[in-house]
C-alpha cells in the first residue's frame, strides 16, 4: 500500500473563481431563435472564464513566422567560419 502511493502526485484541485463585479454572460433577445448548429456549439460554465481565455489564446494563435529566416542561416554559417577558424581547421579539404 505504501509503495504504490509513494510515487503517485497528488491531483491538482480545479478554483472556480467569479469576480465580485462580473455579471457573466449575456441575455441578448428572449424573442431570438437559435439556429440549427447551436445544439453542436461548446457551452461553459458562466463562471469558467480559465475555459474562455483558453478558447481566445488558441483563435488568435499566429504561425506564420515559422520559416527559417536568411539572416539567421548568415549567422549560424558565420559563427561556424569563426570556430572552424579557432580550431584552425583545413578548409583545403573542400577544393580539388
Amino acid at each position: 500500500m505504501l509503495k504504490s502511493s509513494l510515487f503517485r502526485l497528488n491531483k491538482n484541485r480545479r478554483y472556480n473563481y467569479t469576480p465580485r463585479y462580473y455579471n457573466g454572460k449575456e441575455i441578448g433577445n428572449i424573442y431570438d431563435f437559435d439556429s440549427k448548429f447551436s445544439k453542436y456549439r461548446d457551452t461553459y460554465n458562466a463562471n469558467d472564464i480559465g475555459k474562455k481565455w483558453q478558447e481566445a489564446r488558441l483563435e488568435n494563435r499566429n504561425r506564420n513566422n515559422r520559416s527559417i529566416s536568411p539572416l539567421l542561416i548568415f549567422i549560424i554559417a558565420l559563427l561556424t567560419l569563426i570556430f572552424l577558424f579557432m580550431i584552425d581547421f583545413d578548409l583545403s579539404i573542400f577544393r580539388q
